[in-house]
């Protein structure tokens, strides 16, 4: 399978699955994305098109994390959780961006549901 291909399959997914996933104030998107060695999750507001909260491995204070990918996952995912539990959110609908819900992206989710995050 070419990259092409991959990238285009992962685009309709992504097309089908935002279709029935939407953000609101009360209850913000959690949109992960995640490339070969970074994770980024950030909370979007889809009704007035705002991020709410990010966390990712390129932020400043996430540069010196040690551990495998998905156990650093697991931490970021506990940082959005945080985050969001500190600007008054408590329940997301989670967004998958396309990606299997496996590996790291599951490991992200259960560190926001372990910081008291409900999907």
């Amino acid at each position: 399978m070419s990259q092409i291909d991959k990238a285009s399959r992962r685009q309709k997914i992504k097309d089908r699955s935002r279709a029935n996933v939407q953000g609101t104030q009360l209850k913000p998107r959690l949109c992960v994305y995640r490339s070969l060695s970074q994770i980024y999750a950030q909370l979007i507001d889809d009704v007035s098109g705002r991020t709410m909260v990010t966390s990712s491995t390129m932020s400043k204070d996430n540069k010196a994390l040690q551990g495998s990918k998905s156990e650093v996952c697991r931490i970021i995912g506990n940082q959005i959780g945080q985050k969001a539990l500190a600007a008054g959110i408590t329940n997301v609908v989670f967004d998958r961006n396309g990606f299997r819900y496996h590996g790291r992206v599951k490991a992200l989710a259960d560190g926001a549901r372990e910081a008291g995050l409900i999907f």
